[in-house]
């Protein structure tokens, strides 16, 4: 069973929430590379990298887990 999870940004008056499946987290990278080359989007490259590198956090810590 997959697990669901989240990752969240706060950017002054906006609050950009993305939830997805275990397993998914390619195509909330590619999420997050469209939003961020829309102009007319607040989530900018920063956003982008912030949330990434979030995501490959938690993904680090869950195969440490694994390891141990």
């Amino acid at each position: 069973m997959r697990e669901t999870r989240q990752l969240s940004l706060v950017k002054g008056d906006e609050r950009f929430v993305f939830r997805y499946s275990s397993g998914n987290e390619a195509q909330v990278i590619d999420a997050f590379a469209t939003m961020a080359s829309d102009r007319s989007s607040a989530f900018d490259w920063f956003d982008a990298a912030v949330l990434s590198y979030q995501m490959g956090r938690r993904l680090e810590k869950e195969l440490d887990e694994v390891a141990t």
